[in-house]
């Protein structure tokens, strides 16, 4: 089941911050402690990687990471470390060049195509706050009559759930941007403006407006606009890349010891398609920081200071909007009291993670070409760069801040948000609601007025977090800070970071209620099949009379239902692993398991008719148990299947 939590990581599907492992190479200051920053110069730099990266790699089991670091005005500094290519056999390993050696680099594409999308902006081709109906040329499904804008889609609050389906295609596959959004869209399942939920559906679309409003394919507008502009001439959302640059794109790996990956297609383009080299993405920082870097700046003073700035308020957010929240396209990364932009992206093979100082003028980058051995070790090694980036160059100018909330206060509003938590990133419309019973995050009161998050908000490992604010939470003894919003008297979103948002689970869906149930259904239901013909051979060998015939037909279909159910389930097991294995299911699979879990619904009726028999006709106490087993169990099976949606009439995922 870990990949249910990992795929949502994957290809245009990356995020802002990875989850994030306690703590990573060193232990950072005290946050908020001053500190004496170091000199940020090429020297200083290329020694503090040169100490880190090697190791690092070889620790981990990656095979090579691209750095670029940019400072007033100029690349800094480009390394490559370990190897574009491990070699096999006869053929020779080729170390990372920066300059030549192309990364895809995942959703860090968004920051491309929102780049895009606010050139249109201040052309006056695009509006923000317009109802994005009025540039479509086909209609998007909403719930919700409330319009939605390209505010919405580029601070992931259009309300979208996540969509799995198509996120990568084999080598040779053909990508048609509309057709991927106009065929099955994602339900609309949050109001916009108001529930923060990363969502590739969202960023594809705003890049679709940007082909469509411009007359020209997405790729081909972003390549004259967005890339010659900034000087990279190095990079392209192409797919498959033109030969000049597939001869030097990097190969993928899980690890380094494993053979190199196929290239990986994006079904959808904007969302994640973008491969460069690490100088050219320096490039893109230094357009970003205002920097003359080709014939013409991407956009101009006002637009870009706009697009980094935070997008919403508490107009829609409400006290959400005192946490982390999204910039047009960009993530509030700050740190040590610094304002910090940027975003994360990963394909299966590639991690790369962009962050951009506006006050500063500064900027780095880093990917990666392999997952590495374990399975936190890529977001380990990105948040150690990052982290010890901004904490060696950047150090907290001042001690931390302190609460402001009475205790008392305190202890009130910690009761109100412990419970069980699901991300907002997910599924609700079909059956892949089911995987929401995992990657759940538990909150609970330590101290009387301190929350205890397990796991700690995009994470592997628990950490306390004391108010500071009404209704804003700081990690103790860290920097993260959660904002959480109160209606009717209790907790309904916890805002953990800018696209990623915790909404309480509702009790019937818990975990301790769910996994017990169907677990329990299932073995029962698995043992009366293996018990049905085990006792029909001891029966005959032992010459005992079988069952009148009397009930038989309930019997009967009892039993279909039975083994319908067992069928269905394992269905929906193997189904799931292969969705999150990014693999497609076909829909005629789906829709027979869906009959299956249906007879085993309807099924009930005949067991409880068999039972009702059995107590009738004093059959014995073991066979009236065994009846009233099989009866709890296919109510069990098929209140879980209503429950998370197994039988939902849609199946697109």
């Amino acid at each position: 089941m870990a990949a249910i939590t990992i795929v949502f990581a994957v290809a245009g599907c990356g995020m802002s911050s990875q989850p994030r492992p306690a703590p990573p190479v060193a232990a950072p200051p005290a946050p908020g402690a001053p500190n004496d920053p170091a000199a940020l110069d090429a020297r200083d730099v290329n020694a503090w990687l040169d100490g880190l990266l090697p190791a690092a790699l070889q620790r981990t089991g990656i095979a090579g990471a691209a750095v670029a670091v940019v400072d007033d005005g100029e690349i800094l500094t480009a390394r490559g470390y370990g190897h574009a290519d491990t070699g096999d056999g006869d053929i020779d390993a080729v170390p990372v060049d920066p300059d030549r050696h192309l990364f895809r680099v995942g959703s860090v594409s968004k920051l491309v195509t929102a780049t895009a999308v606010m050139q249109l902006v201040q052309r006056g081709d695009l509006d923000l706050d317009r109802n994005i109906e009025d540039y479509l040329d086909f209609t998007l499904p909403r719930r919700y009559e409330q319009p939605i804008t390209l505010r919405h889609l580029l601070t992931h609050t259009a309300g979208f759930e996540e969509r799995i389906a198509g996120l990568i295609g084999a080598e040779g596959t053909r990508v048609d941007l509309r057709k991927t959004l106009v065929t099955d869209p994602p339900e609309q399942i949050y109001q916009p403006g108001t529930v923060p939920a990363y969502s590739n559906y969202g960023n594809a679309l705003a890049g679709y407006l940007v082909e469509h409003v411009s007359g020209t394919p997405f790729e081909e507008y972003v390549a004259t606009n967005v890339l010659a502009r900034a000087g990279m001439t190095s990079s392209s959302f192409a797919q498959p890349l033109p030969a000049p640059l597939a001869e030097r794109m990097s190969n993928g790996y899980d690890n380094a010891a494993a053979p190199a990956g196929p290239f990986e297609i994006v079904g959808a383009p904007p969302a994640g398609a973008l491969s460069a080299t690490a100088t050219d993405m320096a490039r893109f920082m230094l357009a970003q920081l205002g920097e003359a870097v080709g014939d013409e700046p991407l956009l101009d003073r006002p637009t870009r200071e706009l697009m980094q700035r935070p997008a919403l308020d508490a107009t829609s957010l409400g006290t959400l909007a005192d946490g982390p929240r999204m910039a047009l396209g960009f993530f509030d990364e700050s740190r040590n009291g610094r304002r910090i932009v940027g975003h994360g992206g990963d394909t299966i093979y590639f991690h790369s993670h962009l962050q951009i100082y506006p006050d500063e003028r500064a900027g780095i980058f880093i990917s990666l070409n392999s997952s590495g051995n374990g399975q936190m070790d890529s977001v380990k090694l990105r948040q150690a760069v990052l982290d010890g980036f901004a904490d060696r160059y950047f150090p907290a100018r001042s001690g931390p801040t302190t609460g402001s909330v009475d205790p008392a206060t305190s202890a009130e509003h910690a009761a109100l948000a412990a419970g069980t938590y699901e991300t907002s990133r997910g599924i609700r419309s079909n059956f892949l609601t089911v995987t929401g019973l995992v990657g759940r995050t538990e909150i609970s009161v330590v101290d009387d007025n301190r929350l205890l998050f397990q796991p700690a908000p995009l994470s592997d490992a628990p950490a306390h977090y004391e108010e500071i604010a009404p209704w804003v939470w700081r990690e103790v003894g860290g920097q993260r800070t959660v904002a959480m919003r109160v209606t009717d008297g209790s907790v309904d979103a916890i805002v953990v970071d800018p696209a990623f948002t915790l909404l309480p689970v509702e009790p019937a869906r818990s975990s301790a209620t769910a996994v017990p149930v169907i677990a329990g259904s299932a073995i029962v239901l698995l043992f009366a099949i293996l018990a049905w013909p085990i006792a029909a051979i001891v029966r005959r060998r032992l010459g005992l009379p079988g069952r009148d015939r009397a009930g038989r037909t309930a019997r009967i279909l009892s039993r279909v239902a039975v083994g319908a159910t067992v069928l269905a389930l394992l269905g929906w097991v193997l189904s799931v692993i292969t969705i999150m294995g990014l693999q497609d299911v076909p829909g005629a699979v789906l829709r027979t398991v869906q009959v299956l879990q249906l007879i085993g619904l309807l099924g009930v009726l005949p067991a409880a008719v068999a039972l009702v028999d059995d107590v009738r006709r004093r059959v014995g106490w073991s066979r009236v148990v065994g009846s009233g087993l099989i009866l709890l169990a296919l109510a069990g099976a098929g209140w879980f299947a209503v429950e998370f949606k197994l039988l939902a009439t849609s199946i697109s995922y």
